[in-house]
């Protein structure tokens, strides 16, 4: 089965038409939306970026027969050349925060990556998408600093709080992971607008259409 992971990005998006229960892990429970795909909206129950408890969602979604998981979130640009409207398919990640892991009572290195075959995918039925480059995540729930944002720019290419919590556990539970980031904003510092909150939702907002109509391939193209 299909897992799909969203956050702010699907929070203007119509569903398909799915069952919502609340599943029970050993790391509390999640709520898990169920029908022919498993969506998890990670900011269930209003929690912030540095307080979703990633470890239940992701334990929630191999629970409900998820074997496939593609990780769909708002990022901000880190390129000038990349601007908002645009949709990227990463092929790594990096973090400057904390990783959860199911493996607190036991050493276990886990490789990480991006799965490539659910990568190639993405790309044939996304066409518009741009497949490649490096997701950063920091901690939020604040906005990064224009000195960060300088800084990972060197290193990456779009800057999000959640994909690489996301895709370490999805690893570490056997589960291919792929992500999909529009870029809804320019990082802080990269253009004249004031970012906030506000705006972020207000841009989501906006690509609300976009954000259904690579939900509705995604699920059409990966689903089966």
């Amino acid at each position: 089965m299909l897992g799909i992971i969203g956050g702010t990005s699907l929070l203007y998006c119509t569903l398909p038409e799915l069952s919502t229960r609340a599943v029970p892990t050993p790391y509390g429970p999640a709520e898990v939306m169920t029908g022919d795909i498993a969506v998890v909206l990670r900011h269930q129950y209003g929690r912030p970026p540095h307080r979703i408890n990633y470890r239940a969602q992701m334990a929630a979604l191999a629970l409900s027969g998820v074997d496939r998981v593609i990780t769909v979130g708002s990022v901000g640009s880190l390129k000038p050349a990349l601007a908002p409207g645009s949709v990227v398919i990463p092929t790594d990640y990096l973090s400057l925060t904390d990783i959860p892991s199911f493996h607190d009572g036991a050493i276990e290195h886990v490789m990480p990556e991006l799965d490539t075959g659910l990568i190639e995918r993405l790309g044939t039925v996304l066409p518009e998408a741009l497949t490649g480059g490096t997701y950063a995540q920091t901690r939020g729930p604040r906005i990064e600093t224009v000195a960060e944002v300088r800084g990972l720019a060197k290193v990456a290419d779009v800057v999000g709080m959640t994909v690489a919590s996301e895709a370490t556990l999805a690893r570490e539970l056997g589960i291919p992971v792929a992500a999909v980031c529009t870029v809804d904003n320019y990082a802080h510092g990269l253009s004249e607008e004031v970012l906030t909150y506000e705006h972020i939702l207000a841009t989501s907002k906006k690509y609300a259409r976009r954000t259904e109509g690579l939900i509705e391939t995604i699920v059409d193209e990966l689903g089966d």
